[in-house]
């Protein structure tokens, strides 16, 4: 186990060192100069003398591998470095922006449960009638619609129709709901048919045949046996769907006007805020890393019979 989480902690210094040269490389290629949006968004006459104290004071002068450096060593000191627009440190900048983006995720999570499970059960439960017909139905219509498109429609029928829901913004939890719907329908036609698959093939096994055959009641056999076997292909599909979420869903962020990481990232994008956006990617890449390596140890938990040698030859 203590071999296993150093391999993971060693790919998460690989994963941070790689993202680190990618992100900082692409922004020095991106088009545009953060310079001049910088002093334009002041709305003063800008001169040469302004951008070239400006670009000194930013290190733009140095070269690039100087600022990488300098920029590394930041970073291992856990500093981000300073936002060009607000001038705030880039951690307060993710550290207002984050527990929004949680928010949103834990709506979305929510919803996602709550149709993927019974929905799931379901369709295993009994297969080829017409709850797994419904299932079949729902996630080949979640697995079509764009997320986008989706939420349009749920602001135009929901918000502007019938005007039950706030098409946008946040601060009540009816503005969560649309947004969490959005996030949560995609995500539950996945994870549906991945539980029926793994509950079909657990509820075949021999151990629940036996189980039959001492009498074993069926909803015990199904949620305290074969429900826990088949959650070990769900979690390893979780763990990447969490990530991407905390990392922060920048289409439904931007299309319901929540302030959360994705929308950050656009706005830091388009205003070539560089340290912002860097800070954004090696936050994501890391939550990526760290919350695989949690479903990873949960498979312990989960399923006693997986060892630490079937992991890692796996």
């Amino acid at each position: 186990m203590l071999s296993f989480i150093r391999k993971r902690l060693f790919q998460l210094v690989l994963v941070v060192l790689f993202l680190s040269i990618f992100t900082f490389g692409l922004m020095k290629m991106a088009p545009g100069d953060p310079v001049l949006a910088i002093l334009n968004s002041d709305e003063m006459i800008v001169t040469d003398a302004d951008q070239a104290k400006l670009r000194s004071s930013l290190g733009f002068d140095q070269p690039i591998y100087v600022q990488y450096g300098q920029w590394m060593i930041g970073v291992m000191q856990l500093d981000l470095g300073t936002s060009y627009m607000s001038g705030k440190p880039v951690w307060n900048e993710i550290a207002e922006r984050l527990p929004i983006t949680l928010q949103l995720t834990a709506g979305a999570l929510l919803v996602m449960v709550g149709i993927s499970v019974p929905l799931g059960v379901l369709s295993a439960r009994y297969p080829g009638k017409w709850p797994d017909q419904i299932g079949r139905i729902f996630a080949l219509i979640g697995a079509s619609i764009p997320s986008f498109w989706l939420g349009l429609m749920l602001i135009y029928i929901f918000a502007f129709k019938f005007q039950i829901f706030p098409s946008g913004g946040m601060g009540s939890v009816s503005q969560m709901i649309l947004p969490s719907i959005t996030l949560g329908f995609t995500l539950a036609a996945v994870y549906a048919r991945l539980l029926r698959a793994g509950l079909i093939e657990t509820l075949s096994k021999d151990y629940i045949r036996a189980g039959r055959a001492r009498g074993v009641k069926e909803w015990r056999l199904l949620w305290l046996h074969a429900f826990r076997a088949a959650l070990i292909p769900v979690m390893t599909v979780f763990g990447l769907s969490l990530g991407s979420l905390l990392g922060g869903a920048v289409v439904v962020e931007i299309l319901f006007s929540w302030p959360g990481l994705g929308s950050m990232a656009v706005d830091a994008i388009l205003s070539r805020d560089y340290p912002v956006i860097q800070g954004y990617v090696l936050l994501t890449g890391v939550l990526v890393v760290v919350l695989n390596l949690l479903v990873d140890l949960s498979y312990y938990l989960i399923d006693p019979r997986i060892n630490q040698g079937k992991r890692e030859s796996g």
